[in-house]
C-alpha cells in the first residue's frame, strides 16, 4: 500500500493501519463511514489516497488539523504515519458527528496514538493555528478557504484533495479570495489533484 507512494513503514505502523482497517469494517454498517463499494479497495481508495498528503507537509510543521474527519481520511492515516516519521507533529481531528467522533476516538485509543479528537462544528472552534490544514470531500473550495482563513497559522499550508471539478472550484473561489496555489497530481486517481494553498486572504 504505502510502498507505491515511496513510504517505508515499520511493523508497528503496519499494525496500526491494520487495526484501523478492522475497526472501520466493524463500525461502517452502523454509521456509514465510507461507501460499502469502496471497502473492497480500502488500501488504495482511502489509505494510499490519504497517505500521499504527508509528503507535502513542511518538515518543521508541528500542528496538523484535519477538518470534517469522518472516517478518518486523511487525518487519521496522517496521524498513524506521522507517529513514526514525524513524531513532533500533533494531529487534531475535527468531526461534528458524535458517532463518527466516537469511532475516531476508538481508533486513536486502540492504536495508541497521541491524537486529539474534537467533536464540534468547525465554525464554533477558536482558531486552531494549524501549520497544515486538510479536508477531504467536505465542502466546496470557497468554504474550505473560509475555514483556512480561520484555522491556519500565518504561514500555514492547506492541503485539499479535489476531483475532476477542481478547476471550476478554483475559478469560482477567485471572486472572493486571494491565495497562492500549487496543484499536485493525485497518485491514486488520474482525475484528482491535491490543492496546496497558502497566503489565504479575502478580496
Amino acid at each position: 500500500m504505502t510502498d507505491d507512494l515511496g513510504l517505508n513503514v515499520s511493523r508497528e505502523t503496519s499494525e496500526r493501519l491494520a487495526t484501523y482497517a478492522e475497526l472501520l469494517v466493524k463500525w461502517n454498517p452502523a454509521i456509514n463511514l465510507v461507501s460499502k463499494s469502496s471497502l473492497a479497495d480500502l488500501q488504495t481508495r482511502h489509505f494510499a489516497d490519504s497517505a500521499q498528503l504527508l509528503a507535502l507537509c513542511p518538515p518543521d510543521a508541528r500542528r496538523w488539523a484535519d477538518l470534517g474527519s469522518g472516517g478518518g481520511f486523511p487525518g487519521l492515516v496522517i496521524a498513524i504515519l506521522a507517529a513514526e516519521s514525524m513524531p513532533d507533529l500533533a494531529v487534531t481531528l475535527v468531526e461534528s458527528d458524535g458517532r463518527k467522533a466516537a469511532f475516531l476516538s476508538a481508533v486513536v485509543r486502540e492504536t495508541g496514538l497521541r491524537t486529539s479528537v474534537v467533536a464540534d462544528r468547525i465554525e464554533s472552534l477558536p482558531p486552531l493555528a494549524a501549520d497544515v490544514l486538510s479536508a477531504r470531500a467536505l465542502a466546496p473550495l470557497s468554504q474550505l478557504l473560509a475555514f483556512a482563513e480561520q484555522h491556519l497559522a500565518p504561514n500555514g499550508r492547506a492541503l485539499f484533495p479535489k476531483g475532476a471539478t477542481h478547476r471550476s472550484e478554483v475559478a469560482e473561489s477567485l471572486a472572493d479570495w486571494r491565495f497562492d496555489l500549487r496543484e499536485h497530481p493525485s497518485k491514486t486517481d488520474p482525475q484528482a489533484v491535491i490543492l496546496e494553498i497558502e497566503g489565504v486572504s479575502r478580496v
